[in-house]
């Protein structure tokens, strides 16, 4: 939890990850409040705001009395939510600067492959 962003966006991005990977599966059940607070050792109000930020954009629902629960159709939502900030972060000026250089899409496919095949 220090990466110059405020913690609330950092426990939300922890649990959005859980989610895009599967460790926290559709109509799945998130840690509480309380849990992720003593886990990450911060306030459970600040737990709660990050919980809360995910149930404003509907990946997270509450079930009154239980918890919350891992909306249906939220990974999705998160990897195209995901990629749209990809592109924007990287691919937007990796072809802006491949412009510049004058190379063509062919060819970056080409340096794209050989580092593929060098990983």
């Amino acid at each position: 939890m220090e990466d110059g962003r405020p913690i609330f966006l950092q426990i939300a991005e922890l649990i959005e990850n859980s989610i895009i990977d599967g460790t926290l599966p559709e109509e799945g059940q998130v840690p509480s409040t309380n849990e992720l607070a003593a886990f990450h050792r911060i306030n459970p109000a600040t737990a709660g705001k990050g919980v809360n930020q995910l149930v404003d954009d509907g990946i997270l629902y509450k079930k009154r009395g239980i918890g919350m629960f891992v909306a249906t159709g939220a990974r999705a939502t998160l990897r195209s939510r995901r990629r749209e900030e990809f592109a924007q972060q990287y691919l937007h000026p990796l072809l802006t600067e491949a412009h510049k250089l004058g190379i063509d899409a062919d060819d970056l496919k080409r340096m794209i492959d050989s580092w593929e095949e060098g990983r």
